[in-house]
Parts: C-alpha cells; sequence; structure tokens
C-alpha cells in the first residue's frame, strides 16, 4: 500500500462538504423557526429534508412523550 487512492480521497472531501452544507442547512432551519416562535409566527409547514421535530419547531413545544388526544 504505496498511498491512498486518489477516487477515496476525492469521495471523503465530497462528502464532508456536502455533510457540512447540511449542517448549517439545519441550522438556518432551527434559528429561523426559533425567532418566528419568538415573535408569535408558527411555520405553516416543515422544511424540507429535515426530519427532526425539534429542529421543526425551532426548540419550541415538541410532541415527545406525551400522548395524542
Amino acid at each position: 500500500m504505496a498511498g491512498t487512492n486518489p477516487v477515496s480521497a476525492l469521495l471523503v472531501v465530497i462528502i464532508t462538504i456536502f455533510c457540512h452544507i447540511h449542517a448549517f442547512y439545519l441550522e438556518y432551519v432551527y434559528f429561523e423557526r426559533r425567532s418566528q416562535n419568538q415573535t408569535g409566527g408558527i411555520p405553516a409547514r416543515r422544511a424540507p429534508g429535515v426530519y427532526s421535530e425539534n429542529v421543526n419547531q425551532g426548540g419550541g413545544t415538541t410532541t415527545y412523550g406525551t400522548m395524542p388526544t
């Protein structure tokens, strides 16, 4: 093994870039929803690509651990 495969190294770089972009998007959605909650606004719908209720609600009220009514 003389060195790293260039294709593998390229894939690692590309995946790392996309992971960082997705993380910044999640942070943006969270803080945007949190500021909407603080001003009394309610988000109209779920953000695309975000499956966390905590992020979608901006850390507001959560339904985790409650019984449906």
